[in-house]
């Protein structure tokens, strides 16, 4: 018997999406102005949390890519599992995946693919955070139509191990690799394949989708146990104990596969996922065993309403919309004006989300 669920959603998943998404939409920017601006060993260290590692490592703004295709995963067995009752039809169920899968790819065209700019040169084919989900949406949900859960498992550590052993060849195509910028596998394959449309820098896509379905993956997982017979408290218990073997077994491998977000190695994906885990554990205990939730509304808001919140803070400058408004602020707020102009732009944007929710105006793919 599985757990009743009004509604088929959980509020502490939309809570953690949301903190995830405030995490994209404005931390990075915030915390980078703010330490402009106060210029003290406490602001450079949140900074510096809010940069990707130059090449090997572990910041905390690593987590927040890995977080929303996780939480996407975590939503797979409520949503197909919901669908797949109502449709009743495989044929119907594949073509709401695949038209997910095109809206997402098409969406992340537009935010970091340059589609707007309407000019080829610029055009670059896969680059975006909704790319790399739409990746791992699709095969996570495929996985969970057509495999048992122990095929799911299977298919979880053969795309780890899969990844791991093609990281770790010497030489391929006649060339030579190695597990840094200029000279990797998967940077490389991207390179071949993309050719003029290769974004320029320093992360993987093609290849890494391996690594992106293992998150999206793990994420599935934690949906079925949260759908499961086992008693809330427990549950909460067995993501926590699952998160901190995954971040102790990624510290492990790492020693030979290390983690490298930029190119998604599977050690990452086990930290990453790790971390997802302890979170999901965090917000799960404290929004659905608890009860508390008037601290996790505003989350809440921004979860409900995500595709809206990404695209459109990647699509708008509400920081220089902001600037446009409170401009007058500037002679009080000094060299904390950008600060300010951050976080009052997220406040417009959120107010937009709040007056959506209170007229039910969600959009979804």
């Amino acid at each position: 018997m599985n757990k009743t669920i009004a509604n088929n959603r959980l509020m502490s998943v939309d809570v953690l999406r949301g903190f995830d998404l405030i995490m994209i939409i404005v931390a990075d920017r915030f915390f980078y102005n703010l330490n402009t601006a106060a210029n003290t060993n406490f602001t450079k260290t949140l900074a510096d949390q809010f940069e990707h590692p130059e090449w090997f490592g572990f910041h905390l703004y690593d987590v927040i890519m890995p977080l929303f295709l996780f939480v996407v995963g975590v939503v797979i067995p409520f949503s197909l599992g919901k669908r797949s009752t109502e449709t009743g039809s495989d044929f119907k169920l594949y073509k709401h995946i695949l038209r997910r899968f095109v809206i997402l790819f098409i969406l992340g065209w537009i935010v970091q693919g340059n589609l707007l700019a309407l000019d080829i040169s610029k055009f670059h084919i896969f680059s975006n955070t909704l790319q790399a989900i739409a990746v791992g949406y699709l095969f996570s949900s495929v996985a969970y139509l057509n495999l048992s859960k122990k095929g799911r498992y299977l298919f979880f550590v053969s795309c780890l191990v899969l990844y791991a052993v093609l990281l770790s060849v010497p030489s391929f195509f006649g060339h030579d690799f190695e597990l840094v910028p200029e000279k990797n596998l998967p940077i490389f394959i991207d390179q071949q394949v993309f050719g003029q449309f290769y974004d320029q820098t320093q992360y993987s896509w093609l290849l890494t989708g391996l690594g992106f379905t293992a998150t999206t993956l793990s994420g599935l997982f934690a949906g079925e146990l949260l759908l499961s017979s086992i008693p809330r408290k427990k549950t909460a218990l067995y993501l926590l104990v699952i998160g901190i073997t995954g971040i102790l077994l990624s510290l492990l491998i790492g020693l030979w596969h290390p983690i490298i977000k930029k190119i998604w190695t599977s050690s990452f994906v086990l930290f990453s996922s790790g971390i997802s885990f302890v979170l999901l554990a965090l917000f799960y205990w404290l929004v659905d065993v608890k009860g508390y939730v008037k601290w996790a509304y505003p989350f809440r808001i921004i979860g409900l309403n995500a595709i809206a919140a990404y695209v459109g803070s990647h699509v708008l400058n509400f920081t220089l919309i902001s600037k446009q408004i409170f401009f007058g602020f500037e002679q009080f707020t000094g060299v904390y004006y950008d600060a300010f102009c951050d976080l009052a732009g997220f406040g417009i944007l959120y107010f937009i989300l709040w007056y959506m929710h209170k007229n039910k105006t969600y959009i979804k793919v």
